[in-house]
């Protein structure tokens, strides 16, 4: 208590707001004529399916190609990855073993300059075989399809992960590369061909599918388990074929046999009724918490200001070690949940105070008693909806992903993978919303509660709910 002085409420507020402020607008880099997000905002969001509509594809392999059910399983599970690396989880993916088609819906929004609907699916649909070829010599098809002579040095099951970064390049500019990190076997692989090939007029070319990427020279042996894939790239670009390579390639190619975009289903107004009724929903409670809480009321209405931002923030992908997410009605429903946990700490804590002060404590003490009597309270309640989200997003998640792998495992070991996008979008924002209602409605609220007791002109007992002292 000691500790918090008077200007640690300006300084959460600042944070909140600022934090707040960079949530909702976001930052973009541009270099050249390429631009780069480098904070997400709310424009950077990609909305679902029932909001804004989105694409209806079916693909089927490619000529006479029968594919097994345990190739179809396969290639069913690479898309759902696929269109999770594209911020995309609002998806029903699922396959036709009598017909061998696999059928894809998922979302688009018209108005969003940096997604081609058609360039989403034709990548969905790549098989993405990455190999490292000795030469870049190559041969070409009936259509015009490369064929390319070098013998594989290493392949994608050979990485086990490839992310996009920077690094400065020979002109001492930053560029965009892949970087892979190999396992045991591709190591081994990839060491003994760089030996070979060290200092020799021969290259080592990198082809994704029939397209060879680059063909650097090599100057030494490589070692130390990484290998870097340069070229002419793009954030996005760099980003999704690092997406690809993770994702692992399809077992058989694919081509598209039925293309169609589809409407919204809960009609093209549903959004702005939704935020609009939020919008009210949110100044009513305001209001409510200042009348009935006074200065305590002041900071729970912005301590729930930072707790929507979190939300809002978690899905646009504001934290750079997250990607972001697809934002449904369903996701929006566990925001708001979230944002109702918040009020009812806020209430709880608001009513402890009045209750400490009540009792003749001082109001210094009344605050530290209060916050400390109504944690177990808000901690009891906010951790049955962790436990609530952890679980849809385990179920309905992409296998992939952390929840799903840990219950999949343990659980649902038993029903398959699903990855119904709406069920788990709810469980997303609901579990975001939570663990920030600790961060803005315990720590925040309480740091700038006890912040403002500190003014001689707050200390009034009626601003918080007590008898004139």
């Amino acid at each position: 208590m000691k500790k918090i002085g008077k200007s640690t409420f300006f300084i959460v507020l600042a944070l909140i707001l600022l934090f707040s402020a960079s949530a909702v607008i976001g930052l973009d880099f541009q270099k050249g004529d390429n631009v780069s997000p480098l904070i997400n905002g709310v424009d950077d969001i990609r909305l679902g399916i029932d909001i804004q509509g989105g694409v209806d594809v079916t693909f089927a392999p490619s000529g006479d190609y029968d594919a097994t059910e345990a190739q179809l399983d396969a290639a069913t599970e690479i898309i759902k990855t696929r269109l999770v690396s594209l911020g995309i989880n609002d998806s029903e993916v699922y396959s036709d073993e009598k017909s061998d088609r696999i059928i894809v819906r998922f979302p688009w929004q018209a108005g969003e300059s940096n997604f081609d609907p058609e360039a989403a699916v034709k990548e969905l649909g790549e098989t993405a075989e990455l190999t490292f070829r000795k030469g870049s010599e190559y041969d070409t098809d009936a259509d015009g399809k490369a064929i390319p002579k070098g013998d594989i040095v290493i392949g994608g099951k050979d990485v086990k992960e490839a992310e996009p970064l920077t690094q400065l390049n020979d002109d001492g500019e930053y560029e965009y590369v892949v970087k892979l990190t190999l396992n045991d076997s591709g190591k081994e692989a990839f060491a003994s061909a760089t030996a070979a090939l060290a200092g020799s007029s021969t290259p080592i070319s990198i082809w994704m599918d029939e397209t060879m990427i680059s063909a650097p020279s090599v100057n030494e042996a490589i070692t130390g388990g990484e290998a870097y894939i340069t070229g002419d790239f793009t954030y996005d670009s760099a980003k999704s074929l690092a997406s690809k390579i993770n994702s692992g390639a399809l077992p058989f190619k694919m081509e598209t046999s039925s293309f169609k975009t589809i409407s919204p289903t809960m009609g093209e107004g549903s959004l702005d009724a939704v935020l609009l009724a939020a919008l009210i929903a949110f100044i009513c409670i305001a209001i409510y918490m200042i009348v009935l809480y006074r200065l305590p009321g002041v900071v729970a209405v912005i301590a729930l200001t930072g707790q929507i931002a979190g939300s809002v923030a978690v899905v646009s992908g504001w934290f750079g070690f997250m990607n972001s997410s697809t934002l449904t009605i369903p996701g929006i429903a566990g925001i708001i949940l979230a944002a109702g946990m918040g009020v009812d700490a806020n209430v709880i804590t608001g009513e402890r105070i009045k209750e400490e002060l009540r009792s003749g404590k001082s109001l210094d003490s009344a605050i530290k008693i209060a916050y400390k009597k109504a944690f177990s309270a808000i901690l009891d309640g906010n951790v049955t909806n962790i436990i609530v989200a952890i679980v849809l997003m385990g179920a309905f998640g992409v296998p992939t992903s952390f929840f799903s792998k840990i219950l999949n495992s343990t659980i649902f070991f038993a029903f398959g993978a699903t990855a119904e996008g709406v069920v788990y979008s709810f469980g997303f924002t609901l579990l975001a919303g939570v663990i920030f209602n600790f961060i803005m409605g315990v720590f925040a609220a309480r740091l700038m509660v006890t912040s403002l007791s500190k003014f001689k002109c707050f200390k009034n007992r009626k601003l918080y709910g007590g008898d004139a002292a």
